[in-house]
């Protein structure tokens, strides 16, 4: 495993995730909730996980994630 994956924790999304729902005046629970509705199962515990880099997130989780902050899901990814 390279450095730079050690740094990045187990996922990329995480500061992405903090900073959208930050900046959308959202609590943590607030998040989980709209996840909820959504279809996805998460809890407030999860969205801290992910926020702070230490669960990984799959794919449809990203998604998920996206259309609960209302943003494309590449914005949850950081720029090259």
């Amino acid at each position: 495993m390279s450095s730079h994956t050690n740094q990045a924790g187990k996922n990329l999304v995480g500061p992405a995730v903090r900073k959208l729902r930050y900046s959308r005046r959202l609590s943590q629970a607030q998040l989980a909730a709209r996840c909820q509705i959504q279809g996805w199962n998460a809890s407030r515990d999860i969205i801290a996980a992910i926020e702070g880099r230490v669960r990984y997130v799959t794919d449809q989780e990203v998604v998920q994630l996206a259309k609960a902050l209302k943003v494309p899901f590449p914005s949850l990814f950081p720029r090259a």
